[in-house]
C-alpha cells in the first residue's frame, strides 16, 4: 500500500514539472529509505501549518538525514516543500552542486532566511549548526552558545516556530571521540568540519514536532530563543534514553522492545 500511494504520488510530479518531479522522486527514495531502514516516524505532524511562514528549529544530528527524511515527510503529505540554509563549506563540496540546487540550499545568513520567511516558506534551521553536529554527543546536549538571530527574523517576519527533535538521531550516526578537544580547537580556529563520522546504523528513528510557537509582538529575540530552547531539551528529555545506545536504539525497531522500554521510563 506504500509503494503504490508512492507511485501515484510521484507520476503525479511528474506530470506537473519535469524538475519538480525529479526532486519529489528523491523526497519518496528518502521514504523509503526512512521507512525499511529506521521504520521512521514522525510524531505532530500535524503542527506545520499548511499556509504562512514557519521556521522549524531542530538538534542537529552528526549527519542530519532525519531533516532529509522529515523534508520528504512534509512534501508528500502536507505539500510543503522545507526550505534549508547551510554553512559556506558546503558549497564547496565537490560533487553536491546538484543538490544543492535541486533542494534550493541557500548560504546561512539573516537576510537569506528572512527572505525565505517572507516569502511564505517552511524554514528549518539547527542554531548549533556544525559545531552541534560534530562536538555534541550521545548525552544530546544543545551547543548554541548565544545564538538568537533565528528568533529575531522570526519576529520579524511573524513566523510560527516548530521545535523539532529526532529519537536516537545520533545512534544512527556518530562523530568520532578520539582526539574530538584537538579537533574541535581546530574546527574554532579554522571553520574546517574534520571531525570523522561513523555509523547508518538501522537505529529507530522518531521525528517529535513540538507545539506550535506563535508571533507575538511583545516578545524580544533573548526570550523567544530561550522558550525554544527549553521546549527542545524536554522533547530530548521526555524522548531520549540519555545516555544514548546503538544497541538498544536497534533493539527499539522490535515493538515489543520499545513498549517495554517506554513502561519501564514510565
Amino acid at each position: 500500500t506504500i509503494l503504490f500511494g508512492l507511485q501515484t504520488l510521484e507520476s503525479t510530479a511528474y506530470s506537473n514539472d519535469i524538475w519538480n518531479g525529479a526532486v519529489k522522486s528523491l523526497a519518496i527514495l528518502w521514504e523509503l529509505q526512512a521507512t525499511i531502514w529506521h521504520g521512521y516516524e514522525v510524531e505532530g505532524l500535524e503542527n506545520i501549518p499548511t499556509n504562512g511562514p514557519v521556521l522549524i528549529i531542530f538538534y542537529h544530528a552528526a549527519l542530519p538525514i532525519d531533516f532529509y527524511y522529515l523534508f520528504a515527510k512534509v512534501w508528500l503529505y502536507r505539500n510543503r516543500r522545507v526550505r534549508v540554509v547551510a554553512d559556506k563549506f558546503v558549497f564547496k563540496i565537490p560533487g553536491l552542486g546538484t543538490l544543492i540546487e535541486a533542494l534550493e540550499i541557500q548560504p546561512s545568513t539573516s537576510a537569506v532566511c528572512k527572505s525565505m520567511l517572507d516569502e511564505g516558506h517552511v524554514l528549518a534551521i539547527s542554531p548549533g549548526g556544525v559545531r552541534e553536529a560534530l562536538f555534541s554527543d550521545h548525552h544530546y546536549r544543545l551547543i548554541w552558545k548565544q545564538r538568537r538571530g533565528f528568533a529575531k527574523i522570526a519576529i520579524e517576519s511573524k513566523a510560527t516556530i516548530i521545535p523539532m527533535f529526532t529519537k536516537n538521531c545520533r545512534e544512527a550516526v556518530r562523530s568520532m571521540k578520539f582526539g574530538r578537544r584537538f579537533l574541535r580547537y581546530i574546527y574554532e580556529k579554522t571553520r574546517l568540519p574534520i571531525v570523522p563520522l561513523y555509523g547508518m546504523f538501522p537505529v529507530k528513528m522518531i521525528t517529535y514536532l513540538g507545539k506550535p510557537i506563535s508571533y507575538d509582538p511583545d516578545t524580544t529575540a533573548e526570550v523567544l530563543a530561550g522558550h525554544v530552547k527549553k521546549e527542545i531539551e524536554l522533547l530530548i528529555e521526555n524522548h531520549q534514553r540519555r545516555p544514548g545506545s546503538i544497541t538498544e536504539a536497534i533493539l527499539e525497531r522490535l515493538s515489543c522492545f520499545s513498549k517495554k522500554r517506554t513502561e519501564t521510563k514510565e
